[in-house]
């Protein structure tokens, strides 16, 4: 046993009596010989004492560290009573902390696992700021986290949910890096404005987009159906009455209606193909693709049109190109739409050419690569080259029909390179030509350091 707590423990306790018998003395009041064997007697006391209590202390030490009712053996009045109390009560809460600690565990597994976005929002030096989030969080918004709740609606739910009682709730839509419409739910941890805030952002773009394709949908094919739809119902009308029996003008008016049949058959294909894609634009590709294979696939696709436009293509892919992060079925008809472009709008006769380049360059400064479509047709005014990727929009209508546009090519375009992270430019000069450029992202780390991926449109004069 060491000896300072016995000794501490002993001057504690003879220290009040032996001075209360040495001031006896010094007044005179005890005769000297009992002054002596009363100091005698208290040092023996204090110093048996002493270590009783020093063997209790140490005992009751070791019985709370077990939690251990074994060794509640005590000389020391009422310190069996005090051991007895406190092992219960350490049982007591180590029971309760067993049962938490699994219970903690399952909670956080279920926080990991949530699919939606959660943070938690504490107060510093007057902000809120993120201290925390789980995977889905920075899987969705990656370092961006807390520039999100600079969001003007964010930020005012937040005011309001430092003193709600209720929790708050908010639709907010990001712009970047691609459309996104998220439902917010701010819950006040606890009472007191600086309590920690949590938020929950659960993504809803897909169920919105849904219903916006749906209402578009109608809206543009009704506007854009009515048309052949009118001219078929009047073809029919003719058919079954001044027409009717007159042979040659049968075949006219049938070659007439295949015509206006099929366009109506591509404007529904189209749309359906531009619905698809906006479902899934928040949702980047995963897969491995050979932009090179893509390339050269559409180019033997479109032979048939060459041929018929006596058109010459010039394919100028660098050797080696690498494998991209993509959906080859939406990058096919991307690049399909945009040569179906350039060889009906371009010089009958003339020359399409198809170049590849590797990113970083100074005006695109992430790796990647760049795809430029290059026709030398007419060209396209100044003032058309914003709108042109707008659902139905043509710069000369009746050409666009002529050649079979549905007028949505470019809005296809646009949409698949905007799910893809990438970005679309149109470059025209009038009288000379017009190359359109596609810039898509190496691989996923491009996708995060790429803070402005929505469609860009550079003009010429």
């Amino acid at each position: 046993m060491p000896s300072r707590p016995v000794i501490t423990i002993t001057v504690w306790l003879g220290a009040i009596p032996a001075l209360a018998i040495v001031a006896l003395l010094v007044s005179g009041v005890v005769h000297p010989r009992l002054g002596v064997i009363g100091l005698i007697g208290t040092a023996l006391w204090s110093a048996g004492a002493g270590l009783i209590l020093a063997r209790d202390l140490a005992a009751f030490r070791r019985s709370i560290e077990d939690a251990s009712l074994d060794q509640l053996h005590f000389i020391t009045p009422g310190l069996n009573t005090l051991a007895l109390n406190a092992i219960r009560a350490i049982t007591v809460e180590r029971d309760k902390l067993n049962r938490l600690v699994p219970a903690a565990a399952a909670n956080q597994a279920l926080l990991d696992r949530l699919p939606d976005a959660l943070f938690r929002l504490d107060r510093e030096g007057g902000a809120r700021r993120v201290v925390w989030q789980n995977p889905s969080a920075e899987g969705a918004f990656g370092a961006d986290a807390q520039a999100l709740l600079r969001h003007p609606g964010l930020r005012a739910a937040i005011v309001e949910a430092e003193m709600a009682e209720q929790p708050v709730r908010v639709s907010i839509g990001l712009a970047a890096p691609v459309p996104r419409d998220l439902d917010a739910v701010l819950i006040r941890a606890a009472d007191g404005p600086g309590a920690p805030l949590f938020l929950l952002l659960s993504d809803r773009t897909r169920e919105r987009g849904l219903d916006r394709m749906r209402q578009d949908f109608v809206a543009n094919a009704s506007h854009e159906l009515r048309t052949p739809l009118t001219s078929l119902i009047g073809f029919i009308e003719t058919l079954r009455g001044p027409a009717a029996g007159d042979a040659e003008a049968s075949q006219q008016f049938l070659g007439i209606m295949a015509e206006q049949a099929d366009r109506m058959q591509r404007i529904i294909a189209d749309l359906l193909s531009l619905s698809r894609i906006e479902m899934m634009e928040h949702q980047p590709p995963e897969q491995r693709v050979s932009i090179a294979r893509v390339l050269k696939e559409v180019a033997g696709f479109m032979a048939p049109l060459l041929d018929r436009q006596e058109t010459r293509l010039e394919l100028a892919l660098l050797d080696g190109l690498p494998d991209l992060r993509g959906d080859a079925g939406q990058l096919t008809q991307v690049f399909t739409n945009l040569l179906d472009n350039a060889i009906k709008y371009g010089k009958r006769g003339g020359t399409v050419k198809i170049e590849t380049t590797l990113t970083p360059t100074e005006q695109l400064p992430l790796p990647g690569i760049l795809i430029d479509v290059i026709d030398d047709g007419l060209g396209i005014a100044r003032e058309h080259i914003p709108r042109l990727t707008e659902r139905f929009y043509r710069v000369d209508k009746g050409r666009s029909r002529t050649v079979g546009g549905t007028g949505l090519g470019l809005a296809i375009v646009k949409h698949a390179v905007s799910r893809h992270r990438g970005r679309f430019m149109i470059e025209s000069s009038e009288n000379i030509g017009t190359k359109c450029r596609v810039w898509l992202p190496l691989a996923p780390e491009a996708e995060k350091g790429l803070t402005d991926t929505q469609m860009m449109v550079t003009r010429k004069g």
